[in-house]
């Protein structure tokens, strides 16, 4: 199992539409193979920087879900949001 960690700060005008993107296709991550969990987190002190925090079953997963149109399709809706680049990590528990 991996956590896909994925930092996002957004144009500060533009938060509550990123919010509605999300929320709004939420059941279609949750819908795609491998996906256990997703969910979305706010900076307490920046509140335009918000963390996709998702679990995925393997890498493979995840990747395969890189490749399908509904993330291409939140995608787009998402980065024209951006004021910085977006970063990410892949990340295991290790205890």
């Amino acid at each position: 199992m991996i956590t896909r960690i994925v930092k996002l700060t957004i144009t500060p005008s533009l938060q509550e539409e990123f919010i509605t993107v999300f929320k709004s296709n939420k059941h279609h991550i949750l819908a795609q193979k491998g996906n256990v969990d997703v969910e979305l987190l706010q900076d307490q002190t920046f509140n335009n920087v918000f963390f996709t925090y998702s679990h995925w079953e393997s890498e493979e997963d995840l990747n395969a879900y890189r490749k399908t149109d509904v993330f291409k399709e939140i995608w787009k809706q998402t980065k024209s949001k951006f004021c910085s680049l977006p970063e990410a990590w892949s990340t295991v528990s290790i205890g």
